[in-house]
């Protein structure tokens, strides 16, 4: 009683009694833990898990789980199919608001989209599923220069048709080239064009078709040819104006040492006939060349 009484040695008893608890209670703690691991081996060994042993509510979280990504698979179905939809529909808008016309080929030659604008210069309701030798029947492209993408200038001499062209883009994958040509419309109107034929390729770089752009270049063309043609005249202009200039020069010589008065009279009036003729023969030419030209200026702003 009296080391009972004495508070060092009670505390020391009371720390004793409670680490000697504690210590038994973790032996019993882990016997109870190697028992149960012993138990979930030998049940694993023994009994493998089936359908009919699992519980009904992980069936149940099974199915929501498919459920909920078979609705997230919709969910991203329906944005892609709206935005291929988007893009087609501005795709199509942009086509169909070009001044230019746009042919696409496929790698079979047939065409595969036409805009309005191909349509009406070429003259063709629906072109879509034609062949390029449908198409452009046979038109030659211009002996003259034809560039490539690269710069590089290609002075052919024989005649090419712009089937051939095309096929040469398609096959053989040359690089863009632009080319001119004169095309007949099957209702017969001519027109001059200007052709761009670009390769269209693919992702991994393998060929898709190949893409024209057209432009009507008839108006220009018949500017720039009658520009030609008035250069011509120009030439025949000058070598009048060259003998009119000497016949006034040889007029005024002549009236300034006649003393005859008839003389005198004839010449100035052979001078004013000849200044006459240069003012209707000159001018009317410099108008008309203005009038050309302002034309030009006009359809090169368009």
């Amino acid at each position: 009683m009296r080391a009972l009484a004495n508070p060092v040695l009670l505390r020391a008893a009371i720390v004793l009694f409670c680490a000697t608890f504690a210590f038994l209670l973790g032996l019993l703690f882990m016997r109870l833990l190697k028992q149960n691991i012993s138990e979930e081996r030998n049940f694993s060994a023994t009994a493998q898990p089936t359908l009919e042993t699992l519980p009904l509510h992980l069936y149940n979280t099974v199915i929501q789980q498919l459920k909920q990504q078979k609705h997230e698979l919709q969910v991203q179905s329906e944005a892609e199919q709206r935005r291929l939809r988007t893009t087609e529909n501005f795709s199509q808008a942009v086509l169909s608001n070009l001044s230019c016309g746009v042919l696409v080929f496929g790698t079979n030659r047939l065409v595969k989209t036409a805009n309005p604008a191909a349509k009406a210069i070429l003259g063709f309701a629906s072109p879509t599923g034609m062949g390029a030798e449908d198409i452009f029947r046979g038109a030659l492209v211009s002996s003259g220069v034809q560039t490539t993408s690269m710069g590089s200038e290609d002075n052919g001499d024989e005649a090419v048709g712009m089937a051939d062209k095309i096929r040469e883009v398609l096959q053989e994958e040359s690089k863009r080239c632009n080319v001119e040509a004169e095309y007949e419309t099957p209702g017969g109107a001519k027109r001059f064009i200007a052709v761009t034929i670009s390769p269209v390729p693919s992702v991994d770089g393998s060929l898709l078709g190949a893409a024209c752009l057209i432009n009507d270049m008839s108006e220009l063309e018949q500017i720039r040819r009658q520009q030609q043609l008035d250069g011509e005249i120009s030439a025949e202009k000058a070598l009048q104006l060259r003998t009119s200039l000497a016949t006034i020069s040889s007029c005024a010589q002549q009236l300034a040492s006649s003393r005859d008065a008839e003389t005198a009279q004839r010449l100035a009036g052979d001078i004013a006939h000849e200044a006459a003729e240069l003012d209707r023969s000159i001018g009317g030419f410099l108008t008309k060349t203005q009038a050309l030209q302002g034309a030009a200026a006009g359809s090169g702003a368009n």
